[in-house]
């Protein structure tokens, strides 16, 4: 049996609108070709979570897939003439089944059911769609960039402030053109937002590892955070321990009306160098510790 979209996605057919953005985004983190250059199975992977989001992201779309299954993904496929094949197909069962009488063959083109014959009438043209990478840094700012798009040319695409892979901006009149004199349709870009090396980004907050001294962590110390804004001064408490997470609010990703916080995780650096009366001051800190430090330790 084929997988179906909601299992590409890793997500339950019950899932929200939110829940399957939130799948797609990390999906599309982990398979990105950018992540994983050369690896053709991971690219594979990339198009299939992408054209699945592509569907289950649309309501209309999602709502005829639930309904039709793959029938609904071909291309020209018309719920509406589909819904009344099904109904026709019912109730010619139904008398069939009452009368015991078949009403020989009636004739039905099931071209009409993915749309081949031309529309009366003008008619809107498709929407295109196409997809534009940017760093961490043009995400969370926000930039204006001029983006060669395959079959599209160059078009200049405006990227919002706190923008994440996933997020489509629609550019209009740039899709399929019209039928019989009908509008044109849309070009719908997709962001595709590349990892940073030292950010990591979970809804609009931002993490950072921060390499500190023993001293530091024991003592306590103010050091200068790096942030997209510019450097900042962050307290670190006295005896911090390796992995104490410290928040730095209001330093995340600004989106809309809301705005994340900057969570620096602490990474306490041992000296690279030997010395025998550090390595002599570190054995009489045993005794300092209130309880054994691996306590309570099991699997």
């Amino acid at each position: 049996m084929a997988e179906s979209l909601y299992e590409t996605l890793g997500v339950a057919k019950t899932a929200s609108a939110d829940e399957i953005r939130k799948a797609y985004r990390k999906l599309a983190r982990k398979h990105h070709p950018d992540v994983n250059p050369g690896d053709k199975s991971a690219e594979a992977t990339f198009k299939n979570v992408s054209a699945a989001y592509d569907v289950l992201s649309d309501e209309k779309k999602r709502k005829a897939y639930d309904e039709f299954g793959e029938a609904s993904l071909q291309s020209g496929f018309d719920p509406d003439k589909a819904r009344e094949y099904a109904k026709w197909q019912d109730t010619r069962q139904r008398r069939s089944t009452r009368f015991g009488e078949d009403e020989g063959p009636i004739d039905f083109d099931f071209s009409d059911l993915f749309g081949r014959r031309a529309p009366r009438g003008p008619a809107r043209g498709g929407d295109l769609h196409a997809s534009v990478e940017i760093d961490q840094r043009q995400a969370i700012e926000g930039t204006e960039m001029m983006a060669d798009l395959p079959g599209h040319g160059t078009v200049r695409v405006r990227i919002p402030k706190g923008a994440d892979t996933g997020d489509t901006l629609r550019v209009p009149g740039k899709g399929s053109p019209g039928r019989g004199g009908g509008p044109p349709g849309d070009l719908v870009i997709e962001t595709v937002v590349r990892p940073h090396p030292l950010i990591r980004r979970e809804g609009l907050d931002l993490f950072l590892s921060l390499p500190v001294t023993l001293d530091e962590a024991y003592r306590g110390a103010s050091v200068s955070v790096p942030t997209f804004e510019g450097p900042v001064v962050l307290k670190i408490p006295p005896r911090t321990q390796n992995g104490a997470k410290l928040r730095l609010r209001g330093k995340g990703v600004a989106r809309k009306n809301d705005h994340g916080d900057l969570i620096v995780e602490v990474a306490v650096r041992m000296p690279d160098k030997q010395d025998d009366a550090l390595a002599e001051a570190l054995r009489a800190a045993d005794k300092l510790y209130t309880k054994p430090v691996r306590e309570g330790l099991t699997l």
